[in-house]
């Protein structure tokens, strides 16, 4: 089913996973193994990751086809147009249509492994909003696009960031996800300024939870995600106790979630690094508490479908 539809149903929010390709045989049993945990949950769909360069993109497309084939999960796989021509994405586009994939994450992509500049490939594309026009107007996918709540560790300021985003958005992405953030008013303030230019459709925030001190860090510092003084001198008093950290993590992770659903999110994308327990903890939490139905009553259930929190600062 496509994400879109999925999304414009109403109800419930949409909860959806997000898994990499594994590079060992171990990984790949972790990441099977997280999947049949987490499917009784019932994920509205699952997302899987595209290597740097494309270097996984057959296994991502295997993976997102036996996601659907053996789990009966919906799954989206994300796709970008780094080395690769024009024709050769056509190509790879077919594929994923023939094997019934119907929902795509359209990215630009990172540069590949060993380079730090991004480079058009001869014959390719230069920017995902190309990309996003090419689906577009030759396959009948679902269309999701990232964004960020903190502006792209590239953009040359936020304003840029958001008039790049509104392009892309207007060759027609169909919803959005947010990188990781740890501090909501950077989501409610981020979604007050897209609608103010004109960007509609939904914006899911992305909830990474913390389960590692050393691990976190490295990544914000990779991304330019924020961690606030207040959270990080949290995070350092349990560097050296890993349960302690990991329970912390879930439980601010938990009440994340529960503040932006409960401000009227469309739903929540865990990144799960292709482990289960936290986000099994987190979500069963939610699933039982239903804050979504604790929603501030100035908020249409339109605009909650849209993912347009009431109170942003």
């Amino acid at each position: 089913m496509r994400i879109d539809e999925i999304l414009s149903r109403g109800g419930e929010p949409a909860f959806s996973f997000e898994f990499f390709p594994p590079k060992t045989p171990e990984g790949e049993s972790n990441l099977y193994r997280a999947l049949t945990e987490l499917k009784p949950l019932d994920p509205a769909y699952v997302s899987v990751t595209y290597g740097a360069g494309g270097s996984t993109r057959d296994k991502t497309l295997e993976i997102v086809q036996r996601i659907k084939e053996e789990f009966d999960l919906e799954a989206m796989a994300h796709f970008t147009c780094v080395e690769q021509t024009t024709d050769e994405i056509e190509a790879t586009l077919a594929r994923m249509r023939a094997a019934g994939i119907e929902n795509v994450l359209a990215l630009r992509g990172d540069p590949p492994q060993g380079q730090s500049e991004w480079t058009k490939t001869e014959g390719g594309l230069e920017y995902s909003h190309e990309l996003v026009r090419l689906i577009r107007a030759e396959h009948p996918f679902a269309v999701g696009a990232a964004c960020f709540p903190e502006t792209h560790i590239h953009a040359t300021s936020a304003d840029d960031d958001l008039r790049y985003l509104k392009e892309k958005v207007d060759a027609g992405v169909d919803f959005l996800i947010t990188q990781m953030f740890f501090h909501n008013d950077l989501y409610f303030d981020f979604v007050e300024r897209a609608r103010a230019i004109g960007i509609e459709v939904p914006i899911i925030p992305g909830i990474w939870p913390i389960t590692n001190v050393a691990q976190i860090k490295r990544v914000t510092e990779l991304c330019a995600a924020t961690i606030r003084p207040d959270l990080l001198a949290e995070l350092e008093a349990r560097r050296d106790e890993p349960e302690a950290a990991l329970d912390f993590g879930v439980a601010y992770a938990t009440l994340q979630s529960e503040e932006l659903l409960r401000e009227g999110a469309p739903g929540i994308h865990f990144y799960t690094l292709n482990r289960s327990p936290a986000t099994r903890a987190i979500l069963g939490a939610l699933k039982l508490h239903r804050p979504w139905l604790q929603a501030s009553g100035s908020i249409s259930s339109a605009s909650a479908t849209r993912g347009e929190p009431s109170g942003a600062s």
